[in-house]
């Protein structure tokens, strides 16, 4: 196959390319974590999660984390203005300079205009032959097989370790292959929670296909296929993304 022409982790790019912003699109459990860490790791790139910087937000104490601290303990949603200055601080850090992942971010329409104004306004990535747009991947995986993916997950409380049912069990049955402790579900992993989870990412999240899509930005992506197969036509995406 022609994605199979780049080498994946062959040779590392780290600190020789502007990669600009990369954005994964799919569904819980599409495989984004997965991707997202070899595409750091090739590209010397950060993965930024919008869950982790607001956290450490909250966590050091600062104006923006005190503000949406205040919001969680009132059980009230932290606002796109409060998460857009959280990542506009982050992307302008020297580990950035370069591009970087974008976890989580944007969810919405409104998220990603931000995004695109701010990167301009503040001429991020720009080069000799123009500044690097979003390169936005859409992992595709049928419903059932997501299904499969998440009910299947069985995670060692001790270790972390983390098994699936139908694709990578364990030797014994519920039964870490480390240290032997008693694999558990998650609650996120229930059936139930799952349908709502799938549910709502489609009434959120699939709107910004639709937005990426018309800027010509959009590459899709069967994530069901081999791991490798998916990082090598992610790079694609990365090394033809477009440019202004």
């Amino acid at each position: 196959m022609e994605a199979q022409a780049i080498p994946l982790f062959a040779a590392s790019h780290s600190g020789t390319t502007t990669v600009g912003p990369v954005i994964l699109l799919g569904a819980p459990g599409a495989g984004k974590g997965t991707q997202a860490k070899r595409i750091a790791e090739y590209y010397g790139i950060p993965q930024i999660s919008t869950g982790d910087i607001l956290r450490e937000n909250i966590r050091l104490g600062t104006e923006l984390g005190k503000a949406a601290s205040s919001l969680m303990e009132r059980g009230e949603l932290v606002s796109d203005d409060l998460v857009c200055q959280m990542v506009a601080r982050r992307v302008a850090a020297p580990d950035c300079a370069l591009g970087m992942i974008l976890d989580g971010f944007p969810r919405t329409v409104n998220q990603a205009e931000w995004l695109d104004k701010h990167l301009a306004e503040y001429h991020f990535f720009e080069t000799e032959r123009g500044r690097k747009r979003p390169v936005v991947v859409q992992l595709v995986v049928e419903y059932n097989q997501l299904l499969r993916r998440l009910t299947g997950r069985r995670t060692c409380p001790a270790c972390g370790r983390i098994y699936n049912v139908f694709t990578t069990p364990p030797n014994a049955d519920g039964v870490c292959d480390v240290d032997g402790v008693t694999l558990v579900t998650r609650k996120d992993d229930r059936e139930e929670v799952i349908a709502e989870r799938l549910k709502n990412y489609e009434a959120q999240t699939l709107p910004l296909v639709s937005y990426y899509s018309g800027q010509k930005l959009l590459t899709v992506v069967d994530g069901a296929g081999d791991p490798d197969e998916i990082t090598a036509e992610a790079f694609k995406a990365i090394e033809h993304g477009d440019r202004l």
